[in-house]
């Protein structure tokens, strides 16, 4: 029987986890894997808002679904959750590493060490070290994928977003670098996203949304469940061909990688 193209983009049989993956984009990924037939693994640091989405995920798909309360910035806490995952479903096929954080400063001077250390643990060790472990057992198994998503943040300086950037820029290192180390078996690639309609966007005022209208192409944000085409293709067998690749969403506000 011939394959139909949007049978690629099927995840039968495998077990996707989603770090930050409890609300805005993470909380999209994890409905749409469940959606096309993956059991899921839902983590962000609040287990009340993991367990509510497992919820819905096992009563709207029929689907399993493990929530899990984890600290994606701490290294410990990362192997705690990819052990729960292993003992509970024996394998993870898909990883996405979308966990983030970029907390306002008034000024680059009043950035403590501490605020500097928490944004890259938990936008950049906490994959690192998620990669690390359950790539690795990927490798040593039947492979898989890992999706990790930045930010225009990591091509587009910004004063106000400096360390969170950086961080970022450190991902699409990390997503070129185990795609050479994992393969053949495991493909990584890298969503960098723009700005999207999220809660997180609840708090931007008039004038910042009003902005993304004159500097995005397509004159808007995002929203959220448009971030599931690109995380299905990664995900899945459609981009089997593909590893070590940086996709923009992000309405055409970036040039380049």
């Amino acid at each position: 029987m011939t394959t139909q193209p949007t049978d690629l983009f099927r995840l039968d049989g495998k077990v996707a986890l989603v770090t930050g993956g409890s609300r805005g984009l993470g909380k999209e990924m994890v409905l749409a894997f469940a959606r096309v037939g993956a059991d899921v693994v839902i983590a962000s640091r609040k287990q009340e808002a993991c367990d509510d989405l497992a919820r819905e995920v096992e009563q709207t798909t029929g689907r399993r679904a493990l929530a899990v309360s984890a600290h994606a910035g701490k290294w410990d806490e990362c192997d705690a959750l990819a052990q729960r995952a292993l003992d509970t479903f024996g394998k993870v096929d898909v990883i996405v590493n979308n966990a983030g954080m970029s907390p306002l400063y008034d000024d680059i001077r009043n950035v403590t060490e501490a605020l500097y250390d928490k944004v890259m643990d938990v936008n950049l060790k906490g994959a690192f070290r998620l990669t690390a472990v359950l790539g690795g057992a990927m490798k040593d198994g039947d492979g898989g994928s890992i999706v990790n998503v930045s930010s225009t943040a990591a091509s587009q300086a910004s004063p106000g977003e400096m360390v969170y950037g950086a961080a970022k820029a450190g991902l699409h290192n990390f997503t070129k670098s185990f795609a050479r180390a994992f393969a053949p078996k495991v493909r990584v690639n890298c969503i960098m996203p723009g700005p999207f309609m999220t809660d997180i966007s609840k708090a931007w005022t008039p004038e910042m949304i009003e902005g993304l209208g004159r500097m995005i192409p397509l004159g808007r944000g995002g929203e959220p469940d448009e971030i599931v085409g690109a995380a299905l293709y990664f995900a899945s067998d459609a981009s089997r061909f593909t590893t070590g690749a940086i996709l923009k969403v992000d309405g055409g506000s970036v040039y380049g990688n």
